[in-house]
């Protein structure tokens, strides 16, 4: 029997062993005529090649371990004839298969221990009503399917659309809505269920109306034959929960890909609907109509960053405006619909606080084929509440040209915006820079007032000038508002007392000061709620005293952690007194709300009411409303703790000091009954993400707070916990470049110095092995995983770099924070690029990203090219990449699996490390000096079937060969 017929049959024999195609929650692999299932691509170290032929057999030998695989890869649900249960003797059957880790991939299952934590069922979230008086309780689902990642989707001009739905793709939703009245003693009356819709409908864009009478909110379902996955807005009065659909007509659906709809006043909603006209989608030719050409023969200087999913073609235009073209809506609670404006690819709609006017935002050609939408020609309308366009505020042109420095914006006005403490006036800024952050001019912003219909020759009046970049307003009354300033290479940030309405009054400095200065941060101005539906300052009056205060929430950073308070603040002395402060003995407790703001005027300090939320190291968080003058705290949620499992966990922010004397932090977490003394060193991951500052100081401040509730998500490194590992995490790794210096011209240096000053003092307090101590981080923190590795392999057993970016050369229009290109700081961007330094690396790292990565930067080529630097250099790695994932891992099934991946990783490569680990061919040294072989170094690379596409050089196996995409 030939190979290519004995692989056909070894596959053939998969199927009937595991499930029929039909029933398989994934899709069958379709194997090219000259491949197997086990295709696989690696170079061998000692230079033999094993046949297809012992492949297969060895595949055979193992389809017993694969069946219980398919079960569990369907147990959600989301495909697959499995009851929904697995032994653990069938998971630890598939744990343990470690030689069959990279052929005939499926997807796995985490260790019984972390999935259960994963899976418990989320809490739900919370959303109060206008006048404070209900709460709805939004009921969220577990982990989605892959299935609803897989659904097709257009990526257009750095969106992504789901066709079927006209959304964004990858959208959650929840699953149900629960209203509950809040008594006057803090307790929440009985349920009231929102219904009256079919089961099964997936719910977005939960809105009060005005007068908080009524919910509005959006119901889709999965596409079947009869049942279009379009959105449909439904409404139900609050009292009741009695829901029906807001049009009468079955034939109007939203078009969510930018705005959804919006609240006009208490009784009528202004929807983004599908123009009623549009036909089928337009045909991609099959022969083009010319080249693509793209051309700069004007010179312009036009530098943008990596941006992804941009348009391609005249295709891809006429695509874009298919899906983002809308036609508004105005329709009435009492059935009454009335198309306003012609169909337009709107952005956004806002109407005046006085319900009078509507600020129309849109975008139109000629579009762009390098920068994304939000950089298209924008046109901002101003229109009467019924519809009728009064006049232009502005048509701005493709804006390809912002500068890449920090701090640089587009020209003309921006941020225009409505006035929130009157009925219709409108502000915004306009540059006096260019947009460039490069030129210096003072001042650099002025923002601008102007009524929605100012009188005949009655321009804008200037409202405050600015030297540093605006940051928004916070606006009381014609006699107070507050203006924010930044500028980020010096991180001053300055806050500006104004009086909108009086040129007699001059503006004055309130609060100068440095942003990463945490110690020093005053807090920020509460907001209350106008029977308008805006946000104003929320001011405060004292008994029997004069003066204007304001409420200042903050939090509270001292070098003991956070201790969060809230300040009755004289705006015009600058005096404080603190009304309210975090126990800082055992809770961490914060200011979330002001809950007594329905009311016009100043608020009387006697009946000031706010929502807290209060946590320990322990206990989960509730929440509760505390009252004056007597500052009784009723709590109104009683959540039950999400993962009891880990309820006793220990957690001690710790202390420590870099070599060049930069104070540092990190939060240690160790697992429930663990005592050193008695149990001695436990493997340790090290999960962090660095960042930049421009003083040791501000470096060295402590931030979070030891009583905060250790929140565990679906792929954090507290999983480990149940694993019995401690865990360092968030250990400061400040890369400081003060005065003029540039932090990442000494990035390396300073990386190091961090990582082996939070080493040294986990192994000081006895908790960590020195020889097991794992690094891990995701994005610039998977950029960071792999600088370390390649040059402090002496201090890390192995490696987890998930989601980064590995190669500085391919983001040579500044990355993170840097702004610099890579032309004028080449020096830089190759010594902080891991992929320059693929030949160090030498411990085992692990490299996991999704195959559908859209963050500007971290191409999923990022990690298959560094992958092939070190495969190209023997070193141990292991490459897994997840189909239809972004940046964030988002379906059950992947996350399960980069779970599994990342305990086999750990336990293979830090629990049972025993010594320094070297895949060189030629057991030359390493870093540390130590000469070893490792049998694990042998190499192979798989790509999987219907799981995830993995590459490794762990085992021997085929030399050079391309992967299958599935």
């Amino acid at each position: 029997m030939n190979d290519r017929m004995l692989v056909h049959k070894v596959y053939h024999r998969l199927s009937l062993l595991c499930l029929t195609p039909h029933t398989l929650p994934f899709k069958p692999v379709q194997f090219p005529s000259a491949l197997s299932p086990a295709h696989v691509r690696a170079r061998p170290l000692n230079g033999t090649v094993r046949s297809l032929r012992t492949t297969a057999v060895m595949a055979t030998s193992r389809l017993r371990n694969l069946v219980p695989v398919n079960a569990v890869a369907s147990e959600d649900g989301s495909g697959g004839a499995s009851n929904g249960s697995v032994s653990s003797t069938a998971a630890t059957t598939v744990l343990e298969d470690e030689e069959d880790s990279t052929l005939g991939v499926r997807y796995r299952l985490p260790p019984q221990e972390i999935k259960d934590i994963v899976d418990a069922p989320p809490l739900p979230a919370l959303s109060f009503s206008p006048h404070r008086d209900k709460i709805l309780f939004l009921k969220r689902r577990s982990l989605p399917p892959l299935a609803e990642l897989a659904r097709p989707e257009e990526k257009l001009a750095g969106v992504r659309i789901d066709g079927k739905c006209n959304t964004r793709t990858r959208m959650s939703f929840y699953t149900g809505i629960g209203i509950h009245q809040l008594l006057p003693d803090g307790t929440l009356g009985p349920e009231i269920e929102v219904h009256g819709f079919p089961d099964g409908a997936k719910i977005n864009f939960v809105t009060w109306s005005p007068d908080g009478r009524h919910l509005a909110f959006t119901i889709r379902f999965d596409e079947e034959e009869r049942t279009s996955s379009k959105l449909k807005v439904w409404v139900a009065p609050v009292e009741t929960g009695i829901a029906r659909p807001l049009f009468k007509s079955d034939e109007i659906f939203l078009n969510a890909v930018f705005d959804n709809f919006v609240w006009v006043n208490d009784s009528s909603l202004l929807v983004c609907t599908i123009p009623l006209s549009r036909g089928d989608p337009p045909k991609k030719p099959w022969v083009p109509f010319g080249p693509k050409i793209q051309s700069n023969e004007q010179k312009s200087i036009i530098q943008v960053r990596t941006f992804q999913d941009l348009l391609k073609d005249e295709y891809d235009e006429d695509l874009f405006d298919y899906y983002a073209t809308t036609q508004l809506v105005l329709a009435s609670l009492d059935g009454t619909v009335k198309e306003i404006g012609p169909p337009a690819v709107y952005t956004s709609m806002d109407p005046s606080p006085d319900h009078k006017y509507l600020l129309i935002s849109s975008i139109h050609r000629p579009y762009s084929f390098i920068v994304p939408c939000g950089r298209f020609p924008k046109k901002v309308d101003l229109w009467t509440a019924d519809g009728k366009l009064i006049r232009e505020l502005c048509d701005l042109p493709l804006a390809e040209d912002i500068p890449i420095a920090i701090n640089s914006v587009r020209r003309g006005m921006r941020s225009i915006n409505w006035r929130a403490d009157k009925p219709s006036t409108l502000y915004w800024v306009e540059t006096q820079d260019e947009g460039d952050a490069k030129v210096d001019v003072s001042p650099r912003d002025i923002i601008y007032t102007q009524p929605a219909e100012p009188l005949e020759g009655e321009g804008p009046t200037i409202l405050h000038k600015l030297d540093l970049r605006y940051g928004g307003i916070s606006w009381s009354d014609d006699s107070l508002a507050l203006v924010y300033e930044s500028w980020y290479k010096t991180r001053r940030t300055r806050t500006w007392v104004i009086s909108p309405g009086s040129n007699d009054v001059s503006p004055r400095i309130l609060f100068d000061r440095s942003s990463e200065d945490v110690y020093s941060d005053p807090g920020s101005p509460m907001l209350r709620r106008t029977p308008a539906g805006t946000y104003v300052l929320a001011k405060v009056k004292k008994e029997n005293e004069e003066g204007t205060y304001l409420l200042l929430n903050g939090n509270g950073a001292t070098p003991e952690g956070n201790i969060p308070f809230l300040d009755l603040f004289d705006i015009n002395t600058g005096n404080k007194e603190r009304i309210w402060k975090s126990d800082k003995e055992k809770y961490y407790e914060t200011v979330v709300a002001l809950m007594s703001d329905e009311k016009e005027g100043d608020l009387p300090i006697d009946h000031l009411k706010i929502l807290t939320s209060k946590e320990s190291k322990t206990e989960n968080t509730q929440y509760f409303i505390l009252s004056w003058p007597e500052k009784k705290a009723f709590q109104i949620t009683n959540f039950p703790h999400p993962y009891p499992q880990l309820a006793s966990l220990q957690k001690e922010m710790v202390k420590y000091q870099r070599k060049d004397g930069v104070q540092l932090t990190a939060t240690l977490y160790l697992p429930p009954g663990y005592d050193s003394s008695r149990d001695g060193p436990l493997p340790c991951l090290v999960w962090s993400y660095p960042g930049e500052f421009k003083s040791k100081e501000a470096a060295g401040q402590v931030r979070g707070s030891p009583n905060e509730f250790a929140g565990i998500g679906p792929t954090s490194a507290l999983l480990w916990l149940a694993r019995r590992f401690a865990i360092l995490s968030g250990p400061t790794i400040p890369i400081i470049g003060e005065g003029d210096d540039e932090a990442n011209d000494r990035y390396v240096e300073q990386l190091v110095a961090s990582a082996e000053a939070a080493v040294e003092e986990v192994v000081r307090r006895g908790v960590a092995h020195p020889d097991k101590i794992a690094v891990g981080g995701h994005s610039y923190g998977a950029f960071m995983t792999a600088n370390l590795l390649a040059h402090a392999p002496h201090l890390f057993s192995c490696g987890i770099a998930r989601s980064g970016a590995y190669n500085r050369t391919l983001t040579p229009f500044g990355f993170q924070n840097e702004d610099r290109t890579l032309w004028e700081a080449t020096s830089t961007y190759v010594k902080m690029s891991p992929f320059m330094s693929a030949d160090k690396i030498k411990k085992p790292i692990l490299l996991i990203h999704g195959e559908e990565d859209s963050n500007p930067g971290t191409l999923t080529m990022q990690s298959d090219r560094f992958f092939n630097a070190l495969k190209g250099h023997g070193a141990l790695c292991r490459l897994v990449i997840l189909p239809y994932e972004s940046h964030g891992y988002a379906s059950r099934e992947s996350i399960m699996h980069v779970l599994w991946e990342t305990d086999r990783w750990l336990q293979k490569y830090c629990v049972s490390h025993t010594s320094t680990v070297n895949v060189d061919p030629d057991a030359s040294k390493d870093n540390s000096g130590t000469v070893s072989t490792d049998s694990e170094s042998k190499a192979i690379a798989a790509s999987g079937g219907s799981g995830p596409e993995v590459s490794n050089t762990e085992h021997e196996g085929f030399d050079s060969l391309p992967r299958i995409n599935c």
